[in-house]
């Protein structure tokens, strides 16, 4: 399961990327009369940024290191 959810992530990995390299390329372009506009380069690299650390997540778990800590909670009624 984590091995299809880490590859399917990696492929959205790749589509940003690629989605970055034509939005760095050329925000606008024209087709015949019609001019089009792509996405927001931020919206994308904050895409990317959370896809890196989804990977990250994601191999880690795979390799078994983990970095999921058990916290003690003490509930007061005050």
């Amino acid at each position: 399961m984590s091995a299809d959810r880490l590859q399917l992530a990696k492929d959205r990995l790749n589509a940003y990327y690629e989605a970055e390299l034509a939005i760095l390329s050329g925000q606008e372009y024209k087709i015949g009369s019609r001019t089009l506009r792509r996405a927001d380069l931020k919206e994308v690299r904050a895409a990317i940024n959370a896809l890196e650390r989804q990977v990250q997540e994601l191999e880690a778990l795979q390799n078994g290191n983990t970095t999921a800590r058990a916290r003690r909670v003490i509930i007061r009624d005050i």
